[in-house]
């Protein structure tokens, strides 16, 4: 069941074109699988992320920020549209090929920025869909990003291990010749064209598991591509590439309202940062990435001051779903893993219920409008529409659109710790609660962890975990406090009553 939340026209005051007073540019970085103990911020002794630290140590370092979700598609529909992703069917991990899974009639966080007046851009990594299936990249790809509130677009499809391993800008294709085509299929190869399996002696980085179809620079892709040579990306220059889209939108809309969504690659696989990283961290591809993702948001914040904006820019970092050390590439990070903990201490990591798959970096900085300090608020990436609509003075009626975003506005901003309630988290269709210092998770069946290592949450009876004693979830309290079990399954099932699907039959505990 495919929902649509529609954009309807009276909604909105007429004439809201111009940006109320006092309001600030909107900057949104979501880096990609960057997990909660891979910044120093949150006292990680095994490396070093100063710049992302300056926005936590000079803003609103938050102790309990949320995705919705585990993986990355269903986490960025919810960011974009304030919608849980569990209540789309279509919200789930995509190919590169699939079609736009928000609705152009979806009212959402960047049509919302419009409607205050200010211009809007995407860039970087998307993994929403584009087009309406089938898509033939040779012409313009619609709809898309610029159809649900962008103004402007320049992104990946999907994700930097799927083909087509192309920039796409405003709809079309960089660089892509006429004579020479792009082709896409996600079953089967093209005649002809090297996979991994065929010519692994062109690979300069191996595959683990699932990753051995098309070769791109190198390196072996998810899904078969032929053609488009002048138009496939150099993976060690993708940061490069999207800071100076980045820079070149900013500069260009210095003296008018912006809203920036930049979606960086970093650490997702194959990690292949540029030359000047490499080695900087000594914990393999996965860390020099990090080093690589920080520079580029040091890279922004001195831009925007060199522009004199810096201080009337809001600037959130977060990131998609938390960490996943071997995901599909032999590319050194396991082996040189060493003491660094990716999910800082909490159980499981990208794919898993357990808490280190939806517990996320998440800062908020606001030069001279935000104190510095520390919150325990439960927030969530969910709440962004609502609370950005209360920032900049939307006319928007929000409770008319019946969407999940919350307004914690003072929160975000750091006057008060009054998040949200409680939170439904999401793992590839399962689902569990966080409510305070409580998480239950209902019974599922399945393996407890997958191919990445990862353990996955699946739990053969209800699981209750305090996370602000036992943030590694490491004892269950289902028998001891039956009360607050309860009360959590009730919540839990009647939040998700018509989209939640039991795995398993209850456990009753005995």
């Amino acid at each position: 069941m495919k929902s649509k939340f529609l954009l309807l026209p009276s909604l909105f005051l007429l004439g809201c074109t111009e940006k109320k007073p006092e309001t600030p540019n909107i900057i949104i970085i979501l880096a990609d699988d960057l997990g909660f103990g891979d910044v120093s911020a949150y006292g990680s002794k095994t490396i070093n992320t100063p710049n992302i630290d300056r926005l936590a140590h000079e803003g609103v370092c938050f102790n309990n920020g949320y995705a919705t979700s585990a993986t990355s598609t269903p986490s960025r529909y919810a960011l974009m549209t304030g919608m849980y992703p569990w209540k789309n069917e279509e919200a789930k991990i995509l190919p590169g090929d699939a079609p736009l899974i928000i609705s152009e009639d979806t009212f959402t966080l960047p049509k919302m920025m419009q409607q205050a007046g200010y211009k809007t851009a995407a860039i970087g990594k998307w993994h929403l869909g584009m087009g309406k299936g089938k898509v033939d990249w040779n012409k313009p790809v619609v709809p898309g990003a610029n159809q649900i509130g962008f103004d402007y677009s320049c992104l990946i499809a999907a994700t930097n291990d799927r083909v087509p391993t192309v920039y796409v800008e405003n709809g079309s294709v960089v660089g892509l010749e006429a004579d020479d085509p792009i082709y896409i299929d996600y079953e089967h190869n093209f005649e002809g064209e090297p996979t991994a399996l065929t010519h692994p002696e062109l690979l300069k980085m191996k595959w683990s598991h699932g990753h051995n179809n098309s070769i791109v620079n190198g390196i072996p892709r998810i899904g078969y591509m032929k053609g488009g040579d002048n138009a496939k990306w150099v993976d060690e220059d993708m940061a490069d590439y999207f800071l100076n889209k980045v820079k070149h939108f900013v500069g260009e809309n210095r003296d008018t309202p912006f809203f920036l969504y930049y979606g960086l690659h970093q650490p997702h696989v194959p990690r292949a940062p540029h030359s000047r990283f490499v080695g900087s961290t000594g914990l393999g591809a996965r860390g020099d990435a990090i080093a690589e993702a920080d520079w580029c948001v040091g890279q922004l914040v001195a831009y925007l001051d060199s522009l004199n904006i810096l201080e009337n820019t809001l600037i959130v970092f977060t990131s998609d779903n938390g960490p996943v050390v071997d995901d599909g590439y032999l590319d050194g990070s396991v082996e040189n893993l060493k003491d660094h903990k990716p999910a800082g201490g909490l159980r499981g990591g990208k794919y898993s219920l357990y808490d280190g798959g939806t517990h996320i970096p998440l800062f908020v900085y606001w030069k001279n409008k935000i104190q510095p300090n520390v919150s325990d608020a439960l927030v969530s990436q969910l709440d962004f529409l609502a609370s950005f609509a209360d920032l900049v003075q939307s006319d928007v009626n929000m409770d008319s659109l019946h969407t999940d975003s919350r307004n914690i506005l003072p929160a975000l901003l750091g006057e008060n710790v009054e998040g949200r309630d409680y939170i439904i988290l999401e793992a590839q269709g399962k689902m569990a609660i966080r409510k305070g210092d409580w998480i239950m998770i209902p019974p599922y069946a399945g393996p407890k962890t997958n191919e990445t290592g990862n353990e996955l949450g699946n739990l053969e009876e209800y699981g209750l975990f305090n996370v602000k004693n036992d943030p590694a979830q490491t004892v269950n309290l289902a028998r001891e406090y039956p009360q607050v079990l309860e009360e959590l399954k009730t919540l839990f099932y009647s939040t998700t009553k018509g989209y939640y699907k039991a795995f398993v039959e209850e456990v009753p505990l005995k």
